[in-house]
């Protein structure tokens, strides 16, 4: 296909597709002349997951040339590329300090994970972000004990589980590698949403004996504003 072709089938402008080109985000194409090139399917896969990254998740396109990279880095064996791609990728606030804070907050999250029977891996960036959110809290003075905590971990083995078996639906490895990338890109403000309009049902439920049925606190929050 031609590049007005691939811009139009993935809703990305040429502009911007000359541009991940010029980055090295994308594969050139095949060149028919000069001024010419082909793409594929292959193209726009890979332009799909670039979008993912780049215009929705706000990725840094030096951090998502990294994660591209790991993706199609095969000397390593499918674990460690999943590993350094998803690593790769902002997990928000890991500063840390050598306060009370973090040294309980840093023993707490060590805790939480051990009776989920998960490894230990301090150098994972996800691990730094769990310390410095905890310490967060400590200093802040709300609950945040291991036993606060394991629900959390619990839920969250259980999207892991399910979102590996989504993974696994796709055949290549690379393209394996590709989706886990994106969906935790993408399926990360899907999981907020869920949650606060969990909260918005059990706070209903417990706190909305006396209001008609079907009642939206958020919905009235907002039109008394």
């Amino acid at each position: 296909m031609r590049l007005s072709e691939l811009s139009k089938r993935s809703g990305v402008s040429t502009a911007t597709i000359k541009y991940y080109l010029r980055e090295g985000l994308l594969p050139p194409g095949e060149r028919i002349t000069a001024t010419q090139a082909d793409y594929d399917e292959e193209h726009l896969r890979r332009l799909r997951l670039v979008r993912a990254l780049v215009q929705v998740g706000r990725v840094p396109v030096a951090t998502a040339r990294e994660v591209l990279a790991a993706v199609e880095d095969e000397s390593s064996d499918q674990l460690s590329r999943l590993g350094t791609a998803v690593g790769a990728l902002p997990h928000g606030p890991t500063t840390t300090g050598d306060d009370a804070a973090t040294e309980r907050a840093g023993r707490t999250a060590e805790e939480v994970q051990r009776r989920l029977g998960w490894r230990i891996v301090p150098g994972n960036p996800a691990h730094r972000m769990l310390i410095s959110s905890l310490a967060t809290l400590i200093r802040l003075g709300y609950p945040c004990e291991v036993d606060h905590l394991l629900p959390y971990g619990r839920a969250a083995a259980g999207i892991a589980e399910h979102e590996l078996a989504l993974i696994g639906e796709f055949e290549a490895p690379t393209t394996q590698l590709e989706a886990a990338v994106a969906l935790t890109v993408l399926y990360e403000p899907v999981l907020l949403a869920l949650r606060r309009l969990a909260q918005a049902e059990e706070a209903g439920r417990r706190f909305g004996a006396n209001r008609g049925a079907g009642a939206d606190p958020a919905a009235d929050a907002e039109g008394e504003g």
